[in-house]
């Protein structure tokens, strides 16, 4: 071994021991006579110290060292004379004997410190520095964590993990598949899966009653800051289940994960249903972290020859506290953030309840005192708040209302990261309507069962079905989700026939997965985390770039390996592919 102790042990409790530690030479500091080098591993740093006057040799050896190379030292645990209470290891430091130089380093592109001066990209580049930084690999030691509690709390709960195949067939309806060109079957492709819901549904009908998988999904879509074209799941099903054991399940897994990862004890959860959460905070992931809660203005605003009011499908507005004495410039701010294209807003009503009693706001010449008085009452607003209004189509209107809505929580601090607020959202459509296609599309997925009162509805109204589906809400950030699935052929054969499948496609598709429940299916479902989120969310992160070891980019480019990239036409032609040649402009 080249080391018998870490950089993170060591205490006072040690002195005089002999030591051998191995690491990166983080820091260099010259004194005088005296040379001090901070010695970092993954476990943390240790101070080693050299006296040109005991050591002038070793002395120089050590002053000709850079950052981040890697060495071996030995020597002797004493006492520091200056301690740093900053880091475990400060009471104590190493009375270097010897040295060896195990590798050389150049000079790293950015500082590996936590407050780096490395941009993001430049970071992504040369990720196998980043993630020397200890910001970075906590979060990864947390991510461990987390998939270690895991594990040990499903498998103490009769869950097996089992492995399913990465090399799938297409199938329609979710985000675009990557696929992949087969060689020895050309013009053929397989899919990478964006889930392994089939083959779970198909372990239950082989009697594996309770399945779990920590498992890599693909998805080629559009990237956010949440999402990466490939992710993992804690991928969850189980049989003879009906809803609520599967909400008390996995309640269980997330106050566990809580308790033993934060120390904190987390309530039971509320349930709210989906038709409220767009009523009252305009999302389906609403963040419960504060209320400013929707209230609906149409009734007190129509009939005052104010158009806008007037024409809307929709009036809707939240109650800041304590913002009437917000600027000129202030609103004008909020103005201009509700009408960026990302949001679209075409304007912004407020009306200031000023500490005196009185009421300001910018349709006033419509709207007498007595109206606005009104608008406060059924707010539930005080002297001293703020309210902001925004009006349109009811859908549209509540979605830039609820992105107003978290901007203010933003702006007041109500959204502090070390605040956990969880919740399932429950009684999602089953289905929502492309108007364009004039065709209806699966909500979750085709094989989300319909609430068992309203599958009469699938042939009169299939857009008012309540599906048995049901979100993981913390935060206003959704981590997970999953459904009661349907487990008759009868239903499934409905189910796709709503959806515009002929039973030659249906067939096709998904053949296989009907003809295994005429092998007696049993009820059963299930649910899958994000386990990036679950860890940025534990972490405080804004992103889930920071707790995957090797992410790609917004464009979905992984910049330390350069791919994706062309290939030889050598492969080209095995697998059968010809190059659709691009464009000049």
């Amino acid at each position: 071994m080249y080391r018998n102790s870490t950089c993170g042990e060591l205490r006072l409790a040690d002195a005089n021991r002999e030591v051998t530690l191995a690491g990166w030479v983080s820091k260099i500091r010259k004194m005088g006579g005296m040379t001090f080098i901070d010695l970092r591993d993954r476990y943390g740093i240790t101070q080693l110290s050299f006296n040109q006057e005991v050591d002038h040799e070793l002395c120089e050896q050590a002053n000709k060292l850079g950052r981040e190379w890697v060495i071996q030292v030995s020597g002797t645990v004493k006492e520091r004379s200056s301690k740093n209470s900053h880091i475990p290891t400060g009471d104590i430091e190493i009375i270097v004997a010897k040295l060896t130089v195990l590798n050389a380093s150049q000079t790293p592109p950015f500082t590996i410190e936590t407050e780096t001066d490395g941009g993001d990209e430049l970071r992504m580049k040369y990720r196998y520095l980043d993630l020397r930084r200890n910001v970075v690999r906590q979060n990864l030691e947390l991510r461990h964590r987390m998939a270690f509690e895991t594990r040990r709390y499903l498998d103490e709960r009769a869950f097996l993990e089992v492995e399913t195949p990465v090399l799938i067939g297409s199938t329609p309806e979710g985000a675009r598949d990557f696929i992949v060109p087969s060689r020895m079957n050309q013009g053929e492709f397989y899919a990478l899966p964006q889930s392994p819901q089939l083959f779970k549904q198909l372990l239950m009908v082989s009697g594996f009653d309770r399945y779990f998988q920590i498992v890599k999904c693909f998805r080629d879509e559009d990237l956010r800051a949440d999402r990466q074209p490939e992710f993992t799941q804690i991928d969850c099903e189980m049989s003879f289940v009906e809803q609520e054991d599967v909400l008390n399940t996995f309640e269980g897994l997330t106050k566990h994960l809580f308790k033993t990862i934060k120390g904190i004890e987390i309530p039971d959860f509320p349930r709210i249903s989906y038709a409220d959460a767009m009523r009252l905070y305009g999302s389906d992931k609403p963040d419960t972290r504060f209320g400013m809660t929707f209230t609906e203005m149409k009734e007190l605003t129509t009939g005052h020859d104010f158009v806008v009011f007037d024409t809307a499908e929709y009036v809707g507005a939240i109650c800041a506290e304590g913002c009437a004495s917000y600027t000129r410039k202030q609103l004008d701010e909020l103005t201009d953030f509700v009408k960026r294209p990302q949001i679209g807003a075409k304007g912004l009503i407020y009306l200031r309840y000023n500490g005196d009693g009185t009421l300001k706001s910018s349709v006033d010449k419509f709207y007498n005192e007595e109206a606005l008085k009104k608008w406060a009452e059924k707010c539930n607003a005080k002297p001293g708040d703020l309210i902001l209004m925004l009006a349109g189509e009811t859908e549209k209107t509540q979605k830039q209302l609820s992105e107003l809505r978290l901007e203010m929580g933003s702006r007041l601090g109500l959204r502090d990261k070390n605040n956990y607020k969880c919740l399932w959202v429950v009684d999602f459509p089953l289905l929502e309507k492309d108007e364009e296609l004039n065709r209806y599309f699966a909500k979750h997925h085709p094989f989300t069962s319909p609430k068992p009162e309203d599958i009469s509805l699938l042939d009169s109204d299939p857009g008012a079905v309540r599906a048995n589906a049901y979100d993981m809400v913390i935060n206003g950030v959704e981590i997970g989700g999953g459904s009661i699935r349907i487990h008759d052929s009868a239903l499934q054969k409905k189910m796709f026939s709503v959806l515009g499948f002929t039973e030659e496609r249906a067939q096709e598709q998904f053949g296989f997965l009907m003809n295994a429940f005429k092998y007696g299916a049993p009820p059963h479902g299930g649910i899958a985390f994000g386990l990036d989120r679950f860890v940025s969310i534990f972490a405080g992160l804004d992103s889930i770039r920071d707790c995957i070891a090797f992410p790609k980019n917004n464009a979905g480019r992984d910049v330390m390996i350069d791919a994706p990239s062309r290939v030889e036409q050598e492969q080209l032609d095995e697998l059968g592919i010809m190059l659709k040649p691009q464009q000049t402009v």
